[in-house]
């Protein structure tokens, strides 16, 4: 029994790896821890940055208005979730030995709605788009907006994106305040800034700085994907728990940014806050609008940041090579069909540039190309040999297309977010399964995540039919409209199952 135990554990217990940096998010209960139809998204036409002497002078009356005007737009978001839901009594004895007592009927607990935790949101159009942070609505059953009046709404989520911590709501109301998005690229280190939102609770609440830094990568974001896009604008503002999704504002009151992460150790505001540049976040919040998820273009290339020079070390001692550490991506694998093989770039070359954007890390590759859409065209400046050479490279998306997708077009695996790998006989045997599968690539926020399934859990049945390798999961539910129960391992060992409904 303890050999068996210690056999399933890798597959039926995650671990939670929680950094130095950390989500402005606050529990409930306390800290624990291309086209016209998005005019309201556009940003301004002929509005330059502010900024503000030593002397301050005028800057409190600039202040002060862009409070007035921001602070009606940022509200308060409050996550709902299920604690409990019907789980059967089969614990790790039953697993192994079956039910010395038969089928026996299994016991309902009951479904309970509890605040999971709370942020905040921006308004951006007058018909009651919002928004926020993906951290903040993650598994979410309900959705509740407040605004700074004190009103309350049920919001819908239009669609998440992990990729750049991005989510759009909706409430059903008119005539409401907003914020327009600036440009992003024109914000400037030393500019005065204010940040506006919820933190711990305090609604409404106003503070200032400037920006200390811009495109910062904190490698918060690949805890929740695969290829994440950091470009984070570094502020001094003082943001805490709850802040997350709120507003970062210039002296004019427009959207630069959306305040997403501050560095900590212990949870609380020690000096610096980070927001999604509003020009990423805009685009992101534009194709969900349009397309139902986010169209993005890839390189179609596996690199290597040449910046850190303990992935350089690992990636030498793995291949027996001696790359050199340096600024530039080093390309360890170019994708067939992609747009990198198209365009003549080939494993060995180190990127330097994507169109004007110098590339010093993987981060700056990634927003580069990252922030772009199927069949865009970049120009690539590459070194081969110590050459420096330029390629003109169409994007496609991570299936090969040049053209845009809608959920329509997505696979079963893509709209439950997640895949499926199936699980050996002996294992199966072992421990007296007679189907499984196991979930890989998990994505934060996605209908799998929601329902409590993360990496290494084993998938049992969906729909009460067994399956035993990602083509059963696809033919089970290709076409398939309606609710959704999956019978899966928990990280106690226990069969448990839960539901959803099919997007």
């Amino acid at each position: 029994m303890k050999n068996n135990l210690k056999k399933l554990l890798p597959y039926a217990f995650v671990g939670v790896i929680s950094g130095a940096t950390t989500f402005g998010a606050i529990n409930y209960f306390g800290v624990k821890n291309h086209d016209s139809e998005f005019s309201y998204f556009a940003p301004k036409k002929n509005t330059d940055a502010s900024f503000a002497s030593f002397n301050m002078a005028g800057v409190g009356d600039d202040f002060v208005k862009a409070a007035k005007m921001t602070v009606p737009a940022v509200v308060s978001i409050k996550n709902f979730s299920n604690r409990t839901s019907q789980r059967s009594d089969q614990d790790l004895f039953d697993l192994f030995f079956g039910n010395p007592f038969g089928n026996s009927q299994r016991q309902q607990q009951p479904q309970q709605e509890m605040p999971r935790g709370m942020g905040s949101g921006v308004i951006i159009s007058p018909d009651g788009y919002i928004i926020s942070n993906n951290h903040v609505i993650a598994g979410a059953t309900k959705l509740e907006v407040q605004l700074s009046n004190k009103k309350t709404y049920i919001a819908n989520l239009i669609g998440t994106d992990p990729t750049t911590d991005i989510a759009l709501l909706k409430i059903e109301e008119k005539g409401l305040p907003y914020l327009s998005f600036a440009n992003s690229d024109n914000v400037e280190v030393g500019q005065w800034v204010l940040a506006v939102g919820n933190p711990m609770g305090l609604n409404s609440t106003v503070t200032a700085g400037i920006v200390s830094a811009k495109g910062r990568s904190i490698d918060l974001l690949s805890q929740q994907s695969r290829t994440p896009i950091e470009n984070f604008i570094q502020t001094d503002a003082a943001i805490n728990p709850g802040n997350s999704g709120g507003a970062l504002v210039n002296p004019n009151g427009e959207l630069i940014g959306i305040n997403s992460a501050i560095s900590s150790k212990t949870g609380y505001y020690e000096g610096y806050g980070f927001a999604v540049p509003s020009n990423l976040a805009r685009k992101v919040v534009e194709d969900i609008k349009k397309f139902g998820m986010v169209q993005r273009g890839f390189l179609g290339v596996r690199s290597l940041d040449l910046s850190d020079t303990r992935q350089v070390a690992q990636y030498n001692q793995q291949n027996k090579t001696n790359i050199k550490a340096n600024e530039g991506v080093y390309i360890t694998e170019v994708t067939a069909k992609g747009g990198a093989e198209d365009a003549g770039l080939r494993s060995g070359d180190i990127i330097t540039k994507v169109d004007n954007t110098v590339i010093s890390n993987y981060y700056d590759l990634s927003f580069a190309v990252g922030s772009k859409r199927p069949g865009d065209k970049v120009a690539v400046t590459y070194l081969r040999n110590g050459k420096e050479a330029t390629a003109n490279v169409t994007l496609k998306d991570e299936k090969g297309n040049t053209t845009f997708r809608s959920k329509a077009d997505l696979s079963v695996t893509e709209k439950i977010g997640a895949e499926f790998e199936p699980l050996s006989e002996k294992f199966k045997t072992d421990y007296g399964l007679n189907s499984g599968v196991i979930a890989k690539n998990v994505l934060d926020g996605s209908e799998m995540a929601k329902i409590g399934i993360v990496d290494n859990y084993i998938v049992i049945e969906i729909n009460g039919k067994p399956v035993n390798s990602q083509k059963d999961v696809e033919k089970i539910l290709d076409k398939y409209q309606g609710n959704v129960q999956v019978k899966y391992v928990d990280d106690f060992g226990r069969i448990t199952t839960r539901g959803f409904r099919m997007p």
